[in-house]
């Protein structure tokens, strides 16, 4: 008997997006509840279940519209194929599509935890459930918010032994420090930066507004990275590539006034926020919450704007 294991998939990771509570009642899970609080905070970039997403002055939350563009910008985007490649949402109403979250209360038991990669790690325990949701794929990324302490704790390649978990990375952030990672360091990225604040969530578009960066992927990227982002996954020194941590936003001039609904709410970011290259995959995929809610007729629209859209905000040191 041949059996689709994308919808058999698809089934299982909906019952448990539905058993965290994700269905849009919870406040501590992804909602399509317009009526829940905005997730924005004015000036201050995202709140995510009560916690403001870094301070004010962080770069995820920093208006990069009237930064300077950089001197290599136009390189930049052709060795992303921006002129015969589009923006893709991630994301959408299959939830094998995405990436999940869930948040916990302070009380959320800690578990011991093991890595791959523990000299780059943050060491345990961590509030990890036995059963969050995982990422569907092969980067089975975790990521669980403590709402009360306003931590956040980020899995990479993550397995259930029991009592804890072994994982390929993890990484914690302090949602109210500025403190990025060592110097070389990965997270549960490829580039050591945090995955949640840069999730497109339904409830920000829902309320009319993201105030913060995204993050995206590209296919290829160079030996270096620039703050925010820690950490490098290339051997490539080429110097037209994009290093992780590189932030694009779109130009001025291109006219998105067409666009409506989500896809308008995300142009609209773009143009003000950017967002960061974040790991290596597809050209120009951006990132977004597993949410069986998203319309994906209204996210295809992202599909007609071009790489060449876009442009490179002024890097800072590249350091390699």
């Amino acid at each position: 008997m041949m059996v689709n294991h994308r919808l058999v998939r698809s089934v299982a990771l909906a019952a448990a997006w539905l058993a965290f509570g994700c269905g849009g009642s919870s406040p501590d899970a992804p909602t399509d509840n317009p009526s829940q609080p905005p997730a924005s905070g004015g000036q201050g970039g995202a709140v995510i279940a009560g916690c403001a997403v870094f301070p004010p002055d962080n770069p995820w939350n920093r208006d990069v519209s009237r930064d300077p563009s950089d001197s290599r910008s136009d390189a930049f985007i052709a060795s992303m194929n921006g002129g015969r490649k589009f923006l893709h949402a991630d994301f959408g109403s299959d939830p094998s599509y995405g990436i999940p979250w869930v948040a916990v209360p302070g009380s959320q038991p800690r578990v011991p935890m093991s890595f791959d990669y523990a000299d780059e790690s943050d060491p345990g325990p961590y509030p990890l459930p036995p059963n969050p949701p995982v990422e569907a794929g092969s980067d089975r990324h975790v990521l669980v918010l403590d709402r009360d302490a306003c931590k956040l704790y980020e899995t990479w390649d993550s397995r259930y032994v029991g009592p804890g978990w072994h994982c390929g990375s993890g990484a914690i952030f302090d949602l109210r420090s500025n403190a990025l990672r060592p110097d070389g360091w990965t997270s549960a990225d490829a580039a050591g930066l945090p995955i949640l604040p840069g999730l497109v969530r339904r409830d920000e578009v829902k309320a009319g507004a993201i105030r913060h960066a995204l993050r995206f992927t590209v296919q290829r990227t160079q030996r270096a990275y620039v703050h925010p982002a820690t950490h490098f996954a290339s051997s490539d020194s080429n110097p037209d590539l994009p290093p992780m941590g590189l932030r694009v936003r779109i130009k001025a001039a291109y006219d998105i006034s067409r666009f409506t609904g989500d896809a308008r709410v995300i142009l609209e970011a773009l143009k003000t926020y950017g967002m960061f290259v974040a790991d290596n995959g597809s050209d120009w995929f951006i990132s977004g919450e597993t949410n069986p809610a998203w319309n994906d007729d209204d996210l295809n629209q992202l599909k007609t704007v071009p790489g060449s859209a876009f442009e490179v905000v002024k890097l800072e040191e590249i350091r390699r």
